[in-house]
């Protein structure tokens, strides 16, 4: 097992301050440690002068200026043998040294020793030079690099990620489904490898680049493909690594990050996520002064002060570009934005294919109808889904990826983990009834989407789902399709209404309620598709940020505010009734399709409406084909 250094000194010190005191205690002058001459066995000071005037004594050693003796007599006691005795002396006794000389004894003295003094300054200089020693091991640590393991020392020095070629083995061609980006990064790349050609009419290199686009949609993919294909020194770093808890530490990694950039220059510096360090200021109740404030200074300063920064492209990434400040979105700073989107479904053909190259596919695996099924998708949950599928495929021990498993991820991508089947019951039924109310108003009106499939397997929170399938890649939704929509997610509970009466509606259409109140309050406030006439009464923004529009007054009087309600309540009573008219006269239809529906427990799209032709005459619509 690999030790860190942390957990080595973390035993090291106790284990050096314990033998510490011990050493110390072991080696401090006392009058207990004598030196090498010690004698065990103590004799008292009357009974060693009965020894001397007996004759017994034959040698005397005295220690500690002559206060204690170590003596050598001859013991009666066992066979008259020589034996060592310890004898503490009273103070200074010249008359004994005088007897002792009479007696013609062998006497010696022994002068104190002077180790005490050099222990004692030894033992009181250990502990310094052993906290000294850890305190200089802590900081020459720290002082690695920002990517060192310790940080104690460098909490000004930029974290960015430097590599001088970058490596990162994403290129242009692995970037997938966002063509027009790809266009505007492209001429980053060549601004960068040949800026002589920009230059020789006048161009000026653009300082920086804004990507902009919901999560998932390729920012810091396309920022990888940028470092791949331009071979410069490229900077990484997040907008969150720029703040820290101390004062005027983002401020000055900020400084550290635009220095080693220009010693690099022409370089990248990518910064991702940059709304955590680039919102707006002042945006607060009372405003502030904060760190992060001064940071975004320091940033909007280094990328267009009085400096310049020559040769320096700032690539950022965000999915909030409506926070950031207003200086930061400039020319001069961000002098373009790119917005990369969720691709279409050319693009999400583009994306699984990417994807699926090293995925192993069945030859029945249609990638046009996975896009197809797939809108909204961004390469994420692209990437997501097949990953699924392949996941699935290993479960279930097959050989390759088959339309049963995409079909499945999809499901589970969406909608959430597949649940435990119902048992057939009047629960069962009544959820029955619930989802083909929704799926008979998606057939019958020409406006809405088609129907894909209809299951009662429980997914997630929902005990039974209906999908639908877009007819086409919708960009614009009209009048007719937003009241087609509202009346489809007014099915179930119309189904329910109509079969078991008022009594017995349940809870499982209250998301469908959410839904339909605010598509229903949208078209009124937002799309003027209302008898208030073309009006927009409310904004797009549906949060306070920072308490910016807390105190704002109101878009429009309580008299509007009325009539709103009156028009989202028309609106909603309108499609309802409709939907309850679609069940009433189409009892018969309703019946056989549940009882289909609790046996098999899923219909498909094309059985579906078989089914329903079978008993009236289905509205003309047109089926979505993708023109490449």
């Amino acid at each position: 097992m690999k030790l860190s250094w942390r957990v080595i000194l973390l035993w090291t010190l106790p284990l050096l301050v314990v033998g510490f005191f011990v050493w110390q205690g072991a080696f401090s002058p006392s009058p207990t440690n004598l030196g090498r001459n010690t004698a065990s066995t103590r004799m008292t000071y009357g009974r060693f002068l009965d020894y001397l005037e007996a004759g017994r004594v034959t040698a005397v050693d005295l220690y500690d200026n002559g206060k204690t003796a170590i003596i050598e007599a001859v013991d009666p006691d066992i066979d008259n043998r020589v034996q060592r005795w310890r004898v503490d002396l009273p103070g200074n006794s010249p008359e004994l040294v005088s007897r002792l000389r009479n007696a013609n004894i062998s006497l010696d003295s022994h002068p104190p020793r002077n180790d005490g003094a050099l222990v004692g300054a030894l033992s009181n200089l250990l502990f310094p030079v052993l906290l000294i020693g850890g305190l200089f091991f802590l900081f020459r640590r720290s002082n690695v690099g920002p990517g060192g393991p310790g940080q104690a020392m460098s909490f000004g020095k930029s974290k960015a990620r430097f590599m001088m070629e970058a490596k990162t083995g994403v290129m242009f061609d692995d970037v997938a489904g966002i063509d027009e980006a790809k266009e505007e990064l492209q001429e980053v790349v060549t601004f960068l490898k040949k800026p002589e050609r920009f230059t020789a009419i006048g161009a000026r290199i653009p300082k920086g680049v804004l990507l902009v686009g919901p999560p998932g949609t390729g920012k810091t993919l396309l920022a990888k493909a940028i470092a791949g294909e331009a071979g410069v020194p490229f900077f990484s770093i997040s907008g969150s690594e720029f703040v820290e808890m101390f004062v005027g530490v983002g401020a000055s990694r900020v400084r550290d990050l635009f220095k080693k950039a220009k010693d690099n220059a022409p370089c990248i510096i990518f910064i991702d996520e940059i709304d955590a360090v680039g919102r707006q200021r002042g945006a607060g109740i009372g405003g502030g002064n904060d760190e992060r404030e001064q940071t975004l200074n320091q940033l909007l300063t280094e990328m267009d002060g009085f400096e310049g920064n020559t040769g320096i492209i700032i690539i950022a990434a965000t999915n909030r570009a409506d926070v950031l400040d207003s200086a930061l979105l400039r020319p001069g700073r961000f002098d373009r934005q790119v917005m990369v989107d969720p691709p279409d479904i050319k693009g999400r053909l583009e994306v699984l294919e990417v994807h699926a190259r090293n995925k192993k596919l069945a030859e029945d695996i249609s990638l046009d109808a996975i896009a197809r099924r797939t809108p909204g998708f961004t390469g994420a949950d692209l990437a997501n889904l097949l990953n699924e599928a392949a996941i699935l495929t290993a479960r279930r021990r097959k050989e390759a990826i088959t339309m049963v498993e995409i079909d499945d991820a999809v499901d589970r991508v969406i909608a959430g983990m597949e649940g435990t089947p119902l048992v057939d019951s009047k629960s069962k039924r009544l959820i029955a009834y619930h989802e083909i109310g929704h799926a008979i108003v998606g057939t019958l009106l020409k406006d809405h989407d088609p129907v894909q499939k209809v299951t009662l397997i429980p997914r997630g929170q929902a005990q039974g789902l209906t999908w639908f399938t877009p007819s086409e890649e919708q960009m614009l939704i009209s009048r007719a399709q937003l009241l087609a929509r509202i009346t489809g997610a007014l099915g179930g509970r119309a189904a329910e209404d109509v079969i078991f009466g008022n009594a017995e509606v349940t809870t499982g259409a209250g998301n469908d309620l959410q839904q339909v109140t605010g598509m229903a309050r949208q078209m009124v406030t937002r799309f003027g598709m209302s008898d208030l006439g073309p009006l927009s009464l409310e904004s797009s923004q549906g949060e306070v940020f920072l308490g910016r529009d807390w105190l704002s007054r109101s878009e429009y009087s309580e008299e509007i505010a009325s009539r709103i309600d009156g028009q989202v309540r028309t609106i909603v009573d309108h499609c309802y009734e409709n939907a309850c008219e679609l069940m009433a006269n189409n009892r018969a239809l309703i019946d056989r399709l549940v009882d289909l529906l609790v046996e098999r427990e899923t219909i498909d799209g094309d059985e579906f409406r078989q089914i329903v032709s079978e008993y009236t005459v289905l509205p003309d619509k047109q089926l979505f084909v993708p023109q490449f």
